[in-house]
């Protein structure tokens, strides 16, 4: 509305028009830090008890993504989750900082062999959650899906980054 007026109005418009640039580019910074990050979808198969089921997953590539996981998230559907690839097998450890609801963690080594889960994570926890074993990833799902799916270590997630789809 400054720019309707005459006078001293089209000095403030100007400068609000010379201001426009850099509180853009303030706002994308703002942003960024609040962890707007467009994740990848795809979907996986987890190989249980003769079965297979379908989760349709994010996926966390890289640091920032990792970083960010499923902090801040009010819901999970029931077959969605996130799975987070580290490209090599590396001993991790997750914790649930800024996580608002339960999660299980599938912990997958290279070949997609679930080499161990942890079931119902605390939710903002900062207590330090190890993978035990070297993996190559980790799936969360919702808290308590694992057991009452029949997910179990040995069962196989058959994924791309796998090799084994």
């Amino acid at each position: 509305m400054a720019m309707a007026f005459a006078g001293p109005g089209v000095r403030l418009g100007r400068r609000l028009l010379l201001a426009a640039p850099f509180a853009l580019a303030a706002g994308a910074v703002l942003a960024q830090n609040s962890g707007d990050i467009q994740f990848q979808r795809s979907s996986l198969l987890i190989e249980t008890g003769g079965r297979q089921l379908k989760f349709d997953v994010e996926l966390a590539l890289n640091d920032a993504e990792r970083a960010r996981g499923l902090m801040f998230r009010e819901k999970l559907g029931p077959y969605d989750g996130m799975l987070f690839d580290f490209f090599q097998e590396a001993p991790v450890s997750f914790w649930m900082k800024n996580t608002l609801i339960p999660l299980d963690m599938l912990f997958i080594a290279a070949d997609g062999t679930i080499r161990s889960i942890h079931a119902n994570a605390v939710p903002h926890s900062t207590d330090p959650i190890p993978s035990k074993f070297p993996v190559r990833a980790v799936l969360e799902i919702n808290g308590g899906s694992a057991r009452m799916l029949g997910i179990k270590p040995g069962d196989k997630v058959k994924h791309q980054i796998f090799g084994n789809i």
